[in-house]
């Protein structure tokens, strides 16, 4: 099982971070020891002092892939749940100061939280239409919309399939919109799909 996460895949996002925006998606990968599951609790590493949450939808691949054309890429994935792609802002900084590549400000241990549920396809009248956002402490920090991907679902599927082969369980992160900020220790993150509860954790 692999972790693909997009990059820079939402306008807004870019400008909050004042980042260039890609002519093509922003492609890099977590390990599978990143993964929490069943609203397990994301312990701070010690060494970051700068993590921030960035919520994101994220794909469920059902069936091995390569070379996959952009028309046929719907049929490459059956669910879509909600993760969050942790960052440690402050050394992926220091890192890009440099020049050298952020995995290890992005594949930390625990750094993808998952949900604790993926909803068919099915059941989405529009993909590219879906609302999804993050609370902190019950405040609403981030919102987003797949219809406001710069990459959507389809292109994303053929985009990786050139480079890399997917298959069966692997999962997509998609890219977060705006309004990523820090988490402490003590803050409680839930993520929805429209209005669904969909994840939950405790930063300890």
């Amino acid at each position: 099982m692999k972790i693909i996460c997009i990059g820079r895949n939402y306008a807004e996002h870019i400008a909050e971070l004042q980042n260039e925006t890609p002519d093509a998606p922003v492609i890099f990968l977590k390990p599978d020891t990143a993964l929490l599951q069943r609203n397990q609790p994301f312990f701070y590493p010690d060494f970051s002092q700068d993590i921030h949450h960035e919520i994101e939808l994220v794909l469920r691949v059902c069936k091995n892939g390569k070379n996959i054309d952009e028309k046929f890429a719907p049929t490459y994935f059956d669910a879509i749940g909600l993760g969050i792609d942790f960052t440690a802002r402050d050394l992926q900084s220091k890192l890009k100061s440099k020049g050298l590549p952020w995995e290890l400000a992005k594949g930390f241990d625990g750094s993808a939280p998952l949900g604790t549920t993926f909803k068919p396809v099915a059941d989405f009248a529009d993909l590219a239409n879906i609302n999804f956002h993050l609370e902190v402490n019950g405040e609403v920090r981030q919102r987003g919309n797949s219809g406001l991907m710069l990459h959507p679902f389809a292109a994303i599927i053929s985009y990786v399939s050139r480079f890399i082969t997917l298959k069966m369980g692997d999962l997509i992160f998609t890219g977060t919109p705006s309004g990523v900020g820090p988490v402490k220790i003590g803050d409680q993150l839930t993520g929805y799909i429209e209005e669904e509860k969909i994840l939950e954790l405790a930063v300890k």
